[in-house]
């Protein structure tokens, strides 16, 4: 699985968002510096963001951007799905809409595994455990796998 920049970003930007006292909107800007994000881009990703529930922008001279329900209801799988779509596609489409004949017959189910593992890790890890460190139990137990920090 490829993790893009701009899903990088958008978690990164809303993990910034979720350490503002009291919810008080960020500026983009601050957004940016708080992270190494380039401002331009961010201001992109914010957009999505913002069309995909997750974040509201609040005009005016102390506007800017803030979590859109609190921190604790929101997944890291809600801002990756914001940013750039489903979690997991193959050419572009989703597992089920795939079909596969012969000797590959049996890549539809490795590919619906896939999404369910993803989804088993992204929709566990909320936005406030994430900043906490509090990771849920099974993310942290994938992490204690011997083979978890190794590249193949």
């Amino acid at each position: 699985m490829r993790v893009s920049a701009k899903a990088d970003y958008a978690v990164r930007a809303c993990a910034e968002l979720a350490t503002s006292p009291q919810g008080q909107p960020v500026a983009v800007e601050t957004l940016a510096v708080g992270q190494g994000l380039p401002t331009s881009f961010l201001e992109r990703i914010l957009g999505d963001l913002r069309r995909g529930g997750v974040v509201v922008s609040v005009r005016g001279r102390s506007g800017g951007y803030k979590l859109a329900r609190p921190a604790t209801e929101i997944t890291l799988a809600d801002v990756m799905r914001a940013a750039e779509g489903p979690l997991v596609t193959v050419r572009d489409e989703r597992p089920p809409s795939l079909s596969y004949d012969g000797s590959a017959a049996a890549l539809l189910d490795v590919w619906v595994a896939l999404r369910v593992s993803v989804r088993d890790v992204l929709d566990e890890v909320t936005l406030a455990a994430l900043v906490s460190g509090d990771l849920p139990a099974t993310v942290r137990t994938m992490l204690q796998r011997a083979d978890a920090w190794e590249n193949p």
